[in-house]
């Protein structure tokens, strides 16, 4: 009886290893494009900089900042959920795979912070 366990216990592993291996191999093809967002911010460049660093005193720094909020906040301002005149005009017209490739860009842009002087 132990071993018919073993047995099932071990084919419950290797049917859960494929199931986590399909599942790391489905998100890496599907993978946001950080150099496609890149190109997309250009959009972004007149209030949010080249380099996601804001030029405006109402708009907020955008590089280093995780993409799961890029991300969140673009799709609530594309929605309606988070109004601001602005940014639901940008937003509407999104694709979720321009969402998701914005926000792989500004979060690949490395920020460093200091003391203050």
């Amino acid at each position: 009886m132990l071993k018919m366990f073993s047995a099932k216990a071990k084919s419950c592993q290797i049917a859960s290893l494929a199931l986590a291996m399909s599942s790391v191999l489905a998100f890496q093809a599907q993978a946001a494009d950080a150099k496609a967002g890149q190109v997309k911010a250009g959009m972004c460049v007149t209030c949010h900089g080249a380099l996601g660093l804001s030029t405006m005193p109402n708009a907020p720094h955008l590089a280093g900042q995780p993409a799961i909020y890029i991300e969140e906040q673009l799709k609530q301002y594309r929605s309606g959920k988070r109004a601001n005149e602005v940014m639901a005009v940008m937003a509407k017209p999104l694709t979720d795979k321009e969402i998701e490739n914005l926000a792989a860009w500004y979060a690949s842009i490395p920020i460093e912070v200091g003391q203050p002087r």
